[in-house]
């Protein structure tokens, strides 16, 4: 099925492929937090300053269900590319609609304008997210070693699209499109737009004009609906061990909806909490809000070698590798102390806009952002492989899904967790994601023994 392009023997250098997808991906993440971290300060901008005008709870409940309706259409591109239309064109059509959505934000400035790109940006996101992973594992036999080192530099693509796009865009917008007329400031943010619709431009013309030399047939083709087992034991029940580790996956996927709503909030209630109550000064320039959104990235692209050396360093140590609902534990309690670092701040500022007589030192949002990142390397990546050394082979795309449609229902209720901020203030809302994170991760440590156990393996 691979054609050609799997020659490359095992543990030689990766193939060019690998290469091309990660600059595709780049420029895509480049696109989607270009446009994530100026769309909550776009929405609570008034008109007459380029925003639309909606108040802070409305504003943030829309960007909750954009980042949440970006991970349950996923599994209907992938179900729609495998059966339909094949991987490489569905990349290529996510990243059209993309562009689109992009550009409707930048042409129309309007409400209309508004729900188009979102909708055409959600749509795109469901086509593009799922295959562009997918491409990577085809470069690569089923036993090829080189698979995760494939997935590590992939990843990095992510990140540094992810970096640089808050820093151009927020740029754009927030300063070099900032206009002030008779003492009313205008901000550019649909230059910000504009930016991340030609970033998605870009990727795509690199991924079509280059993809056939570097990808041969590799997705062309739409997975034949069948099951690739063929025998009776494809259909049979799930075996008592199977559904044990079925379990285990579903438990923590619970556990994995209450860290990613808190995280979240790095898009909504922290980027307005930065905005306002955040002193943005270094050395008489005003550091744009936006700018903050790469702080995590950044650590990423710092921490993820480390913590993937520790990881290794454990496996081989006496007492082996901690478990992997241990790691996730650990990471949720990493999260609930970034917003206790963050509460410091708060007792400072106060939550009303209107009474603030002191900001807070930018380095309070930072050092949130460390522990948030710290927490998200303990947690994602090992979940992912989680799910799929766990998943029984019949419903292993299912559990996938599933565990990425737990995403889609955790920034649904980051959003409504940021928009209770204007009733119940900073203070209060901080404090409950906090906590309950702590919480959850306590609870998850203690039952960490126990989901070994019922897996039947360390996971």
């Amino acid at each position: 099925m691979n054609t050609t392009m799997n020659a490359t023997p095992s543990g030689s250098k990766h193939p060019p492929g690998l290469y091309l997808l990660f600059f595709t991906e780049m420029w895509e993440r480049f696109s989607f937090y270009g446009m994530r971290a100026l769309l909550t300060l776009y929405l609570t901008t008034a008109l007459i300053s380029g925003g639309l005008g909606f108040n802070e709870a409305t504003a943030l409940s829309i960007y909750g269900f954009y980042t949440g309706a970006s991970y349950f259409t996923p599994m209907i591109g992938g179900y729609l590319s495998d059966r339909f239309i094949g991987q490489r064109f569905a990349v290529t059509l996510g990243g059209i609609l993309m562009a689109l959505g992009n550009f409707a934000l930048f042409a129309m400035h309007s409400q209309t304008g508004l729900y188009l790109g979102l909708a055409l940006l959600i749509a795109g996101n469901g086509f593009f997210k799922p295959n562009i992973s997918t491409l990577v594992g085809e470069l690569y036999g089923e036993k090829d070693d080189r698979r995760d080192s494939a997935f590590t530099i992939f990843y990095m693509g992510i990140n540094i699209g992810a970096f640089l796009a808050p820093l151009v865009c927020g740029f754009l917008a927030e300063d070099m499109f900032k206009t002030t007329v008779d003492g009313v400031v205008h901000f550019g943010f649909r230059y910000g737009f504009l930016a991340a619709s030609l970033g998605m431009v870009i990727g795509q013309i690199i991924f079509n004009t280059l993809g056939n030399r570097y990808l041969g047939d590799i997705g062309k083709k739409k997975v034949k609906a069948v099951n690739i087992a063929g025998t009776e034991k494809s259909r049979a029940p799930l075996t008592p061990a199977e559904k044990k580790r079925t379990a285990v996956i579903l438990i923590i996927t619970c556990f994995v909806v209450f860290f990613w709503a808190g995280f979240e909030q790095a898009g909504s209630s922290l980027t307005l909490y930065t905005d306002k109550f955040v002193d943005r000064d270094l050395m008489g320039w005003t550091v744009p809000t936006s700018w903050f959104q790469s702080v995590n990235p950044l650590f990423i692209i710092l921490f993820a070698p480390l913590i993937s050396l520790l990881w290794v360093k454990l496996g081989r140590s006496r007492k082996g590798d901690l478990p992997i609902p241990t790691k996730m534990a650990l990471g949720m309690i990493m999260l609930g102390l970034g917003y206790m670092v963050l509460l410091m701040a708060v007792m400072k500022t106060g939550g009303n806009e209107q009474e603030i007589t002191y900001r807070a030192n930018m380095l309070f949002i930072v050092f949130t952002y460390f522990l948030h990142t710290m927490g998200e390397l303990f947690l994602s990546p090992v979940g992912l492989s989680m799910v799929s050394r766990l998943a029984p082979i019949k419903i292993a795309s299912l559990l996938m899904g599933v565990w990425f449609a737990s995403t889609g229902v955790a920034n649904i209720l980051g959003g409504q967790l940021a928009a209770v901020t204007q009733s119940l203030g900073y203070f209060d809302v901080f404090l409950i994601i906090g906590a309950a994170a702590i919480f959850m991760g306590i609870v998850l440590l203690a039952l960490s023994k126990r989901l070994v156990l019922m897996s039947g393996c360390k996971v």
